[in-house]
């Protein structure tokens, strides 16, 4: 089974473009986020017609995420247990939660499709939210493998923390500075290694960025940054056969600034008779 995880930026504006990677690659499970529009203007048709299934979450014009799929979707959830809220301007608890986090079943994987809160700037308020954000979802993380070891769960998606200094490429980012590479947002990262799952992609695909500004020719000098990951729990990664960042998908008319990055599992049910990616 192959599964990705792909910030499409705007499912809309990129719908054939998406559908038709997921086929070239005979993608199995695509986790999307920033698919930017509500359910009903999702454009399923084209999805359904090449043979996936959906669950999407959606509020508005921003954020957003979604899985499209081969395989039936099962005990789908919008939001996971202590996800904080966001509005500008309030604190406190009873904030309203954005469309960020997306969870679902597949052939026994928990899988989530997960959109980080960016930050935005060392002393904004989104950047406490950030922070708390991913401490709930790593809370969480623990809590379930502590009831359940076994459980093969992955957290996929656009984590907006670039945890090394090689996933970092854009000079743009200076360190005490710029969000996405401070101190406590790596912690942060690091944090869910200490809750049971790890990086499946980096041992088999050690180099590579995965996203690349529009502004000043990032994707052409490369000065890129490393922040979609796929993190595994033990179950999951023992299942991880192959990984890759499909680095060309950055190119051509209209790309999404994020690439898709893709891992192969094997499951019970299938037979290991298919090309390992790398």
């Amino acid at each position: 089974m192959r599964i990705a995880t792909w910030n499409v930026n705007s499912i809309r504006a990129r719908v054939d473009r998406v559908v038709d990677w997921m086929v070239r690659e005979d993608i199995d499970v695509l986790a999307m986020q920033e698919i930017k529009c509500k359910p009903e203007q999702f454009p399923a048709r084209q999805f359904e017609e090449a043979g996936y299934e959906l669950a999407i979450h959606g509020l508005s014009q921003w954020n957003g995420v979604a899985f499209a799929s081969r395989h039936e979707l099962t005990d789908v959830a919008t939001a996971f247990p202590g996800m904080p809220g966001f509005l500008k301007g309030e604190e406190g608890p009873g904030l309203p939660l954005e469309a960020r986090a997306l969870g679902a079943t597949v052939d026994g994987l928990r899988l989530w499709s997960l959109y980080v809160p960016n930050g935005r700037s060392l002393d904004d308020p989104h950047y406490a939210y950030k922070l708390d954000w991913l401490a709930r979802l790593r809370e969480h993380a623990g809590q379930e493998l502590a009831a359940n070891p076994q459980l093969a769960l992955a957290l996929m998606g656009d984590w907006n923390v670039a945890p090394l200094e090689s996933d970092v490429g854009d000079p743009t980012l200076i360190p005490g500075v710029s969000t996405h590479i401070s101190a406590p947002e790596r912690a942060a990262f690091e944090a869910f290694e200490g809750a049971g799952l790890r990086d499946v992609v980096r041992p088999l695909a050690p180099e590579g960025f995965t996203y690349w500004d529009y502004k000043q020719l990032r994707f052409p000098r490369n000065e890129g940054l490393r922040i979609d990951f796929i993190l595994g729990s033990p179950a999951f990664a023992d299942l991880v056969t192959g990984a890759s960042i499909h680095r060309n998908e950055r190119k051509g008319d209209a790309p999404s600034d994020h690439v898709p990055v893709v891992v192969e599992v094997l499951l019970d049910n299938e037979d290991d008779d298919r090309p390992m990616i790398f």
